[in-house]
């Protein structure tokens, strides 16, 4: 696998190296003598989330190392390029009109938060380029209005997930009056959205909605409005720092109430920023390698750690949704320029509506994109997980 990485990318990421790593050797000769696909990814390389960009970078890179020693993608190999959005939204469009302008990606991978891939996706749009998502949920990103829409998504879709948080939170907590705390962004505005109106189709009340900025280190302000509004159960929503601040203001206050959560605690060290009530918070998954026997888990595992030797337990594969996620979506899209026989954008995008069967590692996809139909998860795919001992784990109830 080739890997290009921005002087960005290589100073702020510890794991620089490792992504700079390997031309693969033993594909075929013919394949790698041609010109390379590249495709961009923008996402977070560094801060609080660097776990989570590290996640996608691995998942990404090994499906590329398969792709490319099966002989590449038209003849070609595969050859990622990488920048550090660091979070914002700004830097992210620099990096995309960069990566689609003067690198010549014939897509793009964007990252993880929705506010950057809401930034990103106007201008795939624009240049017709196919974005591909294998994390922000964001309703918006693929349901985003254009008639002309170049957004698809292998990941969770916020609208889906807050039915399913709020059908886990009435099943597992016996929730009656929920309450909402969430990032005062366009994520936090998306779930608010489908918060509502889940708890509407369930003839459920809310005990209210509060916001919190994404810097703010004390949530006691807003927890206890939502206290005494007789909140039973929280929602979460928020990225892994503001997502541990949240449990350390719980536990300030001495209030021990459920929090269900959307997938952000799974971005980054989580468990050791919220301190010992991490573990409480059950958060959404679309894949966990830990209690997972499936061959397709067990032979991912295994290539991860021989081609990451960093990677020693589960507990290092953490988040393993932002792999599985990249990894599926990268073998997506070269099943989708395959069936195009082209680069070429609109040609590429159409690609994605022919691809028929593909055995992934999150589940078998069948016939998983369609015009109107442009995410390849639902809520079927999605499962409810914890911390324990630093790994991501399935709840069982």
């Amino acid at each position: 696998m080739r890997i290009r990485n921005s002087p960005s990318l290589t100073r702020r990421a510890s794991f620089g190296a490792t992504l700079g790593a390997a031309l693969l050797l033993g594909a075929s000769g013919a394949a790698l003598a041609e010109e390379p696909i590249r495709i961009g990814l923008v996402t977070a390389l560094s801060g609080q989330s660097a776990k989570s960009g590290e996640a996608i970078s691995r998942g990404i890179g090994l499906a590329i190392d398969e792709i490319n020693g099966a002989g590449g993608v038209l003849g070609r190999p595969l050859e990622l390029v990488a920048r550090d959005d660091e979070a914002n939204p700004s830097k992210g469009v620099l990096a995309a009109r960069e990566l689609i302008q003067r690198v010549g990606v014939v897509a793009l991978v964007g990252g993880l938060d929705t506010p950057v891939s809401m930034a990103l996706v106007p201008i795939a749009n624009q240049m017709k380029v196919p974005f591909l998502g294998p994390w922000a949920a964001g309703t918006g990103i693929t349901r985003n209005g254009a008639a002309d829409n170049y957004a698809f998504r292998v990941s969770a879709v916020d609208a889906l997930v807050d039915e399913a948080l709020v059908a886990y939170a009435v099943k597992t907590h016996g929730a009656k009056k929920p309450g909402m705390i969430l990032v005062n962004n366009a994520w936090g505005e998306s779930n608010q959205q489908g918060l509502v109106a889940a708890l509407k189709a369930a003839n459920l009340p809310s005990a209210g909605v509060e916001k919190y900025e994404a810097a703010d280190v004390d949530m006691v302000p807003q927890l206890t409005r939502l206290k005494e509004a007789g909140a039973d159960t929280l929602f979460l929503v928020g990225n892994v720092g503001p997502s541990a601040q949240v449990v350390k203001s719980l536990d300030r206050m001495g209030w021990s109430v459920p929090v269900v959560s959307h997938w952000g605690p799974a971005g980054g060290r989580f468990d050791e920023l919220a301190g010992p009530n991490a573990g409480k918070v059950h958060f959404v998954q679309t894949f966990t390698f830990a209690g997972n026997t499936s061959p397709k888990a067990s032979a991912v595992l295994e290539a991860l750690k021989k081609k990451y030797p960093a990677i020693k337990s589960m507990a290092d594969v953490t988040p393993a949704v932002g792999i599985a996620n990249a990894y599926d979506a990268i073998h997506l899209l070269a099943l989708a320029i395959k069936a195009a026989n082209s680069t070429k954008g609109p040609e590429v995008r159409d690609g994605f509506y022919k691809v028929a069967t593909y055995p992934g590692l999150i589940k078998t996809y069948d016939k998983p994109f369609a015009p109107g139909q442009h995410d390849a998860l639902g809520p079927q795919d999605y499962i409810f997980t914890r911390f324990q001992n630093g790994e991501i784990v399935a709840v069982t109830n």
